[in-house]
């Protein structure tokens, strides 16, 4: 009898030393984002996620390089330009818009001493933009509706965001449609000039970005986004009620604050989506394709869930 309690408690012994401590801890979910005033909401998710809930926000400089990390799996959610999804979903890629991130934001600006003082001057002018970005759409509209033919009247040349003001000191470009600070950087510096705020009310309006998912992740993790979803609503409501802690921390990305405060009036923090903004962004779509940037419309009833902020409208209710 002995012999065999001390072949049971010997047992017992060797699975507990198999058995790890503590359960795993559970991997915080990826998040991806600019660092830019408009973009910021991600960066305050952890104070309104579920404590049992961690998080991880990593930067990038443009939205086709976070899409490219969403789909390979490396995030879980990320920011994109509703150009940039409605283009992704034309081609098949399982992505979803399930909130909204900023809208405005975009302005056209040009060298400040330099020889373009109306929209039409812009004609044989060298002009930098982010592909797939609103910036593209209100550029390329802005030229259409001049009478410039965007690929053959200009030069569009690809520059990131950061580098905007270096190309147009610089010379390289002759102008460039940006998001905010840029815009009102170059302004306060005084190498640029903001020609215009290119938003028609009679198409696309002032829409600009949303928060992007992969489907499978709202087949096997709804519970997640939903969580993501109403973080990102209560921290839009958090930086819109607190101008200044929302300031203070975009001017940690390296711009003054006179220049944030300059380009406040041009930026609109957003996490709703509805109907309306459903028909703006087909109104998008339709003058992507019109401008020949995608070759047929994608299903929106599938690229955009508004049931995510349906569930944060309630739950903030």
């Amino acid at each position: 009898m002995p012999s065999k309690q001390r072949l049971i408690r010997f047992l017992v012994v060797g699975i507990l030393t198999l058995m790890p401590l503590s359960a795993p801890a559970e991997e915080p979910v990826r998040i991806g984002t600019w660092k830019t005033p408009q973009t910021i909401q991600p960066l305050f998710y952890h104070r309104f996620l579920p404590q049992t809930m961690k998080s991880r926000v990593l930067t990038f400089t443009n939205p086709a390089d976070q899409k490219t990390a969403l789909l390979a799996g490396s995030l879980d959610i990320c920011g994109t330009t509703l150009a940039h999804a409605i283009y992704s979903a034309s081609v098949g890629q399982p992505v979803v818009v399930v909130s909204a991130l900023c809208n405005k934001c975009s302005a056209l600006v040009v060298k400040k001493d330099g020889p373009i003082h109306s929209e039409k001057d812009l004609a044989g002018k060298t002009i930098g933009y982010v592909p797939g970005t609103m910036h593209e759409i209100l550029l390329r509209e802005t030229l259409t509706r001049n009478g410039i033919a965007p690929n053959t009247g200009v030069t569009l040349i690809r520059v990131d965001f950061f580098d905007m003001g270096t190309a147009l000191a610089g010379g390289s470009i002759d102008a460039f449609l940006s998001g905010e600070p840029f815009p009102s950087l170059a302004a306060n510096q005084g190498y640029g000039r903001i020609l215009s705020y290119p938003y028609y009310a009679d198409s696309v309006g002032t829409i600009n970005a949303g928060m992007l998912v992969r489907r499978a992740t709202i087949e096997n993790h709804p519970e997640r986004v939903a969580q993501l979803v109403l973080a990102h609503a209560r921290a839009t409501r958090f930086l819109n009620a607190h101008p200044d802690a929302w300031l203070r921390k975009a001017s940690g990305f390296g711009t003054r604050m006179e220049v944030l405060t300059a380009a406040v009036p041009n930026i609109e923090l957003a996490w709703e989506m509805d109907d309306a903004f459903i028909r703006k962004a087909k109104a998008l779509g339709n003058r992507m394709q019109a401008l020949g940037m995608i070759q047929r419309q994608p299903d929106y009833d599938r690229l955009f869930d508004l049931s995510f902020v349906a569930q944060a409208r309630e739950r903030l209710q």
